[in-house]
C-alpha cells in the first residue's frame, strides 16, 4: 500500500527543472541560503511545478490544483503552507526576471500551519538525562565525555544541532563562558553557558578530543569516532539514546533540548528578548511559541492547586 506522503506526479519539463536551479543558485549565491534549504526548496518546487509542459503553462490554476491534490493525499497543513511559500518565492523572482509573463503565485493562498506546542522535557526529567550521562562519563572514556559535553551544551544554550556541530575548538571562551556559532542565513551569534557545561567542555577537551582526534582531523569543536567532524545525525542518535533511558520522557532529539531549554529559562524569568537572542530567532514571534508552552504549564498547575479551579 502507498504511503499517503506519496502522490503521483509527472516530473517538470526540463525548461522548469532549469528555471528551478537557476533559482536555487540565486538563493545561495545572492541570498546566502543554506544546503539544507536549498534542498527543500527544490523538492517543494518539484512538487509544485510537477506536470508542466513548460514555464509559459504555468498559472494559479496549476499551483492551486497541485496544492488540492497534495491534500488529498493526507500532506500536512504546515508542509502545503511551506510548499506555497517556495511557489510564491520562485515566480515572483520568474516574473521579475521576465521568465513568467505576470506573477501567479501573487494570488495564490494556503493553508496556516498549525503551530503545535512542542513537547518539552521536564526539568527533572533534563536533570535525569544529564545525571546519567555524567556517571556513564565517570570512566572518562572518550565519546561518554563528548556525549555529556554535547548534552550539558545543548540544553545550556539552546543551539541547533547543526550549530554545535559547525563549531570549533577556538569558538570556545572558557573566560567568559561563550561559544560563538554559525546560524540559518549565515548569521554569527554568541551564546552563554553556566559551570555544568564548562566543565564538561573543559573534561573533553583535555581527556577525550585528543583520544579521538588524528593528524588530520579538523578544528570542531566535538569530534567522530574517526576523528572527524561529529555528524549532525550521529548527535541526532546521541540525544534520542540518552532521552530515550528515562522512564516516561517524551521521544525527542536535539531540537527538543532546544525546545527545553527556552522554555525553561522562560519559566525561571528570563525576558522574551534575551531567548530570541540566544535561540538565534529571526523574528520575536517565533520565540513566543515557547510563552504558550509555559501558560499551558501554568494552566495546569492552576488546575491542580487553585481551590476555585
Amino acid at each position: 500500500m502507498a504511503s499517503r506522503q506519496q502522490q503521483p506526479s509527472d516530473a517538470p519539463a526540463d525548461e522548469v527543472v532549469e528555471a528551478v536551479e537557476r533559482f536555487l543558485r540565486h538563493l545561495e549565491l545572492e541570498r546566502g541560503r543554506s544546503a539544507n534549504t536549498l534542498r527543500a526548496y527544490r523538492s517543494d518546487l518539484h512538487g509544485m511545478l510537477a506536470g508542466l509542459g513548460s514555464l509559459a503553462d504555468l498559472d494559479l490554476a496549476h499551483l492551486r490544483g497541485r496544492l488540492g491534490e497534495a491534500h488529498a493525499a493526507g500532506i500536512g497543513r504546515a508542509t502545503l503552507a511551506r510548499r506555497a511559500a517556495a511557489a510564491r518565492t520562485f515566480t515572483a523572482w520568474a516574473a521579475r526576471l521576465g521568465l513568467l509573463a505576470s506573477d501567479p503565485g501573487a494570488r495564490l493562498s494556503s493553508p496556516r500551519a498549525q503551530n503545535a506546542l512542542p513537547e518539552v522535557l521536564r526539568e527533572d526529567q533534563v536533570a535525569a538525562v544529564l545525571e546519567a550521562a555524567g556517571s556513564g562519563a565517570a570512566e572518562e572514556h572518550p565519546e561518554a565525555l563528548r556525549d555529556l559535553a554535547l548534552l550539558e551544551l545543548l540544553y545550556a544554550t539552546g543551539v541547533r544541532v547543526g550549530e554545535a556541530c559547525g563549531a570549533d575548538v577556538d569558538d570556545v571562551d572558557d573566560g567568559r563562558r561563550t561559544l560563538r556559532v554559525l546560524g540559518k542565513g549565515d548569521r554569527e551569534r554568541t551564546v552563554v553557558f553556566g559551570g555544568p557545561a564548562a566543565a564538561a567542555l573543559r573534561r573533553w577537551r583535555e581527556r577525550g578530543r585528543p583520544a579521538l582526534a588524528r593528524p588530520g582531523s579538523p578544528p570542531a569543536l566535538f569530534l567522530g569516532v574517526k576523528g572527524g567532524r561529529l555528524d549532525p545525525r550521529v548527535a541526532r542518535t546521541i540525544v534520542h539514546r540518552a532521552v530515550s533511558a528515562i522512564p516516561g520522557a517524551p521521544d525527542i532529539g536535539p531540537h527538543g533540548f532546544r525546545h527545553a531549554a527556552a522554555t525553561h529559562l522562560l519559566d525561571g524569568g528570563a525576558d522574551l528578548r534575551y531567548v530570541q537572542e540566544l535561540l538565534g530567532h529571526a523574528t520575536l514571534s517565533t520565540t513566543q511559541l515557547y510563552t504558550h508552552v509555559t501558560v499551558d504549564r501554568l494552566k495546569v498547575v492552576h488546575d491542580q492547586a487553585h481551590p476555585r479551579a
